[in-house]
């Protein structure tokens, strides 16, 4: 009777980590020392981190299983695997020899975050969970017209 629910929360859950991951790749968007190496003895730059997703699913057997005895469907919704750091972009250079982390040509190393593709990333983040809280409502109401049925 609250699988729809469940699945929502997971849904919920998920996209406020992705919004915690992406304000904090907002807040370390000029983050120099985000690592240290210990192999050369410095600093390494702030790695943007995105989260993976993926979808509940129940084998083959768990749906036989609960098939058989008269039990809900195993779990549906979404889980998060893990937090990976991007390691595709590249770091930005950018050429201030004053700087304490520059190198011997003057040039720093930036880290690899986009503060535009972090604001679209944010804004579909903050849609879906919009949308799962509308999903949510919409099946407490069925509920609750269906506890009124009852009366």
């Amino acid at each position: 009777m609250f699988q729809s629910m469940n699945t929502t929360t997971s849904a919920l859950t998920a996209q406020r980590l992705r919004m915690d991951v992406i304000s904090s790749n907002m807040a370390n968007v000029d983050s120099t020392r985000g690592t240290y190496n210990a192999e050369t003895g410095k600093w390494d730059p702030y790695k943007r981190k995105a989260v993976v997703l993926q979808a509940n699913e129940g084998s083959f057997s768990n749906y036989l299983n609960s098939a058989v005895s008269n039990r809900s469907a195993a779990e549906q919704g979404v889980r998060i695997t893990k937090i990976v750091e991007d390691e595709i972009t590249p770091n930005k250079l950018i050429y201030d020899p004053e700087h304490p982390d520059a190198d011997q040509d003057g040039y720093v190393q930036m880290p690899n975050v986009d503060p535009l593709r972090e604001m679209v990333d944010l804004m579909s983040a903050t849609r879906s969970y919009e949308a799962n809280v509308t999903v949510f409502n919409a099946s407490k109401g069925m509920l609750m017209k269906a506890l009124e049925i009852g009366k």
